[in-house]
């Protein structure tokens, strides 16, 4: 029972540890800025409002610290610029090739988009989202992809009867 009772005990000062360090680690907008001013050299704004271009392609940040929201988005068309067949192609994207980034419509404008709360993402996530939204934003037209993986995609006859299978109603 002892060795239980010690485990235990080291087990709980482990986990104190953990979540002390990662409190230190949350991101602020302090930080997210600095990553931002790394990344770009073309930055305009102000801590939680930031515009920004890298290699032609413009940004937006925008953070909420009171709600722990951040959001990344470079504008990509205007929508009525834009086939169904392209929407379409969106929308399947989201599922299979964008992942952490997604295709959104706001303010007939369509948008590549990473949102996440603010304090638990680490600089290596700000980076790969900004990565993930410009690739998104890149390959809009042609591949639809955030550059990272993708998820497979149903290839023959048999595959798509099987989804049919689970439509609603």
């Amino acid at each position: 029972m002892t060795i239980f009772k010690n485990t235990f005990a080291v087990i709980l000062v482990m986990l104190q540890v953990m979540v002390s360090c990662a409190q230190n680690d949350k991101m602020t907008n302090e930080k997210l800025g600095d990553i931002i001013n790394k990344l770009s050299g073309q930055v305009e704004g102000q801590n939680g409002n930031w515009q920004f271009v890298i290699d032609s392609t413009p940004f937006i940040c925008l953070t909420d610290v009171t709600h722990n929201r951040m959001r990344i988005i470079s504008p990509i068309e205007e929508l009525t610029k834009l086939t169904e067949d392209q929407l379409l192609k969106c929308m399947e994207a989201n599922f299979h090739t964008v992942l952490d980034s997604k295709y959104a419509v706001s303010e007939g404008t369509l948008w590549s988009v990473f949102i996440h709360p603010l304090k638990e993402l680490s600089e290596k996530q700000v980076i790969s989202a900004i990565s993930q939204v410009y690739s998104g934003a890149k390959t809009f037209g042609s591949l639809y992809s955030s550059g990272q993986l993708s998820f497979p995609k149903a290839t023959d006859k048999n595959d798509r009867k099987k989804k049919k299978k689970f439509k609603r109603g």
